[in-house]
């Protein structure tokens, strides 16, 4: 029987939240890979993520990007690894901001060892940046379509204010800017489908007010950590990282420049995705699935499968998904042996 195809998501910052405590410890729990990232933490003098997601409550803590980006990046590598290789072939991977660290762990283009060490210190270097933060648009109305007059009102406002996009997702924006810059943006905002969300605990991210972090990333990180991809590997602009047509210092290069200091284009990398490889499925990995609706968009924006709506998107999902969440348990099973 030939192997269904896939193209692999990799989630970021947001995903790990008080309903995924315990995911390591209920889907994970020996894993050897775990243990090693365990040890990892304990050499330099950090909790353990079997700790932390073995807490009896979630707290700020868990929130904290020092703590936040290793367990969200343990979550996803372990799920890729649990992925049945008999039934399904992996055609390429991509992540949304911070996730294409655990993307290029995934795709082979830096050591496991060497991915979590990423997450983990990007964690901690991500806090290094001029003051302000990002706030969260959400653009799609019920149908999960976007007015074309809506983007360019909100377009319009960005300029006024000096506030950049910071990551496109699907039917949402992420803006980011100074915190008085966004104070005023969100007053001179048309009316969305919801109400300006601040995300707390974020800095200014994929924005030039990040240069600090690009800088120490650069001093922290060597080039020799990074290869070539053994599988297809597509970066926030929408560039596919193929094996033996990519150079190892261009992409540390663009990991630790571009990806941070410029927009993320998830909504770039999932049209890349689908279209250039036309997988049989997508699969998110865990934990959550806050990515699943902007991937449904996505998929609604291109057409594909001739999904044109929000309701044909759940109809499909519910007969034979397309998007398999692993942080859903109903659609775990599917890709678990």
């Amino acid at each position: 029987m030939a192997k269904e195809t896939v193209l692999v998501v990799c989630p970021g910052r947001g995903t790990y939240n008080a309903p995924e405590l315990g995911y390591l410890q209920q889907h994970h729990a020996g894993a050897e890979w775990l243990a090693r990232f365990d040890a990892m933490r304990a050499e330099a003098g950090k909790e353990s993520l079997s700790a932390l997601d073995g807490a009896a409550k979630f707290t700020p803590a868990h929130l904290r990007g020092d703590n936040a980006a290793p367990l969200i990046h343990a979550c996803a590598y372990l799920d890729f690894l649990r992925i049945d290789r008999e039934r399904f072939e992996i055609v390429a991977v991509t992540g949304n901001s911070m996730g294409w660290y655990t993307a290029l762990a995934c795709a082979g283009a830096v050591s496991p060892e060497h991915g979590f060490a990423i997450a983990d210190g990007m964690g901690i270097n991500s806090q290094r940046h001029e003051p302000g933060g990002q706030a969260v648009l959400v653009l799609a109305g019920e149908d999960w379509t976007v007015d074309p007059a809506l983007l360019a009102e909100v377009e319009a406002a960005m300029a006024r204010h000096g506030v950049l996009p910071s990551i496109w997702l699907g039917g949402m924006l992420v803006v980011a800017g100074p915190v008085a810059a966004l104070d005023g943006f969100e007053k001179g905002l048309p009316t969305l489908p919801r109400p300006p969300m601040r995300l707390a605990g974020h800095g200014p991210f994929h924005t030039p007010l990040m240069q600090a972090s690009s800088d120490a990333a650069k001093e922290q990180f060597p080039v020799e950590w990074f290869g070539q991809p053994q599988v297809p590997l597509i970066d926030g602009r929408g560039k596919v990282w193929r094996r033996f047509e990519s150079n190892r210092r261009d992409l540390w290069d663009y990991t630790f420049a571009h990806q941070i200091l410029q927009p993320y284009d998830f909504t770039a990398a999932m049209t890349v995705g689908i279209r250039e490889f036309a997988p049989d499925r997508v699969v998110l990995l865990g934990p959550g699935e806050t990515l699943g609706g902007a991937i449904g968009q996505v998929q609604i924006a291109l057409k594909w499968l001739d999904i044109t709506s929000r309701s044909m998107f759940t109809a499909r999902q519910g007969e034979d998904p397309f998007l398999i969440g692993m942080g859903r348990p109903s659609q775990r099973s599917i890709v678990i042996p």
